[in-house]
């Protein structure tokens, strides 16, 4: 997470340094380019750590079936008996 946001502060000098390239000599230009770029900056790290956050449930949604998928067969068993057990007390009319 410190390295990702290291990485989205480096992002955002270097865009402010492009900024400044483009507009050379007006601040009020600069600042708004730097807003700008730092408001596309923050869209793209917001897009980038949603997309990292459903990446990590969908793994952890995996390792929780491949887990439990013996437990889920054998109780899957379990209730089949059961319900042929209660099948076969149920009187026919």
């Amino acid at each position: 997470m410190k390295a990702s946001l290291l990485f989205v502060l480096a992002c955002t000098a270097v865009l402010a340094l492009g900024a400044r390239a483009d507009t050379p000599g007006e601040p009020k230009v600069l600042v708004q380019k730097v807003q700008e770029l730092a408001e596309k900056a923050t869209a793209m790290a917001k897009d980038a750590f949603s997309k990292m956050r459903e990446s990590e449930a969908a793994q952890q949604a995996r390792q929780w079936l491949s887990e439990n998928a013996e437990l889920a067969k054998q109780r899957l068993v379990w209730l089949k008996e059961q319900l042929a057990d209660l099948w076969k007390k149920t009187p026919t009319p």
